[in-house]
């Protein structure tokens, strides 16, 4: 049986989330340890713990962060509550939200100046759909699931408005989108795709290789949203199966019996150095042969947060 890896191209870190670490790296360059980070600064353990190593601390709420002290906030976004209270508190505050949500919270705020009702598609709990939900909790109902579109009440059917959660899964948020339209035929679109173009990239990649699949292993930890998604991704676009793995060592060597083909991808949190050593186990069980399976080239790039820009020319 001839053994081979095909390895998505794009994959790991997307602009976002690359602009996030190094804001934290860098403020701990620039104003040293302890830098306060709200919530997990990108969805994946390996960056976590690295950086907590390099005097990261980790919080969950705002109040944790001694006052008077820095803290950054996360790449998925917070609300107007938080900004607040943050300033209560004297902190003082760097904030590494993606430019990408920055672009759906601003969508939020101007459907919710045009008094729209706006039906966010997103995650019940997910720190990006908080913090866009935080934006005009008076104008924005969340939709999850199918059960969702049923219960959503609108004040004028033709002023209704579409946003969603940039990690989400493209073919169903459209299905939900389609659902939605079939209670309101009026339902406006977002003036441009909320879906970033990372996430859309990585699925565009999975569904290319994983009919050639007989198992696609993503490398990415369960919390983030994406990394799940190129999971499910996968076994619909012909996968015979698929795995979330944080590191290699969780591989189940029985996964590997019979398989000929095996798929690699990574969520866009996920640095690529946990992509090689995924690749050096395979290589181990007499998967050698790697063929990179390139859908897209990503040349996008993001400035560092202005807040850490003006520190840094002095």
């Amino acid at each position: 049986m001839d053994k081979r890896v095909l390895l998505a191209k794009p994959r790991g870190y997307c602009a976002g989330v690359d602009r996030a670490v190094v804001t934290v790296e860098k403020a701990l360059e620039q104003y040293g340890a302890p830098v306060y980070v709200r919530k997990e600064i990108v969805h994946n353990k390996h960056v976590v713990e690295t950086l907590s190593k390099r005097g990261a601390i980790f919080v969950d709420e705002t109040d944790q962060v001694p006052e008077g002290a820095l803290v950054v906030f996360s790449a998925h976004g917070v609300s107007p509550a938080v900004h607040a209270e943050a300033e209560t508190r004297q902190l003082r505050t760097i904030d590494a939200t993606c430019p990408l949500v920055t672009k759906v919270h601003n969508e939020a705020k101007r459907f919710a100046r045009e008094d729209y009702d706006i039906l966010l598609i997103g995650h019940e709990g997910h720190e990006e759909v908080e913090g866009t939900a935080g934006e005009a909790p008076e104008h924005i109902q969340l939709v999850d699931t199918a059960e969702d579109v049923d219960k959503v009440v609108v004040r004028d059917p033709s002023k209704v408005v579409w946003l969603s959660q940039t990690t989400l899964s493209v073919d169903e948020t459209m299905v939900r989108v389609r659902q939605l339209q079939e209670r309101f035929p009026d339902l406006q679109e977002p003036p441009s795709d909320d879906i970033c173009y990372a996430t859309s990239n990585r699925q565009t990649a999975v569904k290319t290789m994983a009919p050639e699949c007989d198992l696609v292993l993503v490398v990415g930890s369960k919390n983030s949203s994406n990394s799940v998604r190129l999971v499910e991704v996968a076994l619909q676009a012909g996968a015979r199966a698929s795995y979330l793995v944080d590191y290699a060592r969780e591989v189940d060597p029985a996964w590997l019996e019979g398989v000929s083909t095996v798929g690699v991808t990574s969520g866009a949190s996920v640095p690529d150095i946990l992509v090689m050593e995924l690749l050096e186990f395979l290589a181990e069980h007499g998967y050698g042969d790697v063929e990179e399976i390139t859908t897209a080239n990503e040349k996008i790039a993001f400035a560092l947060p202005r807040e850490l820009r003006k520190d840094m020319v002095r």
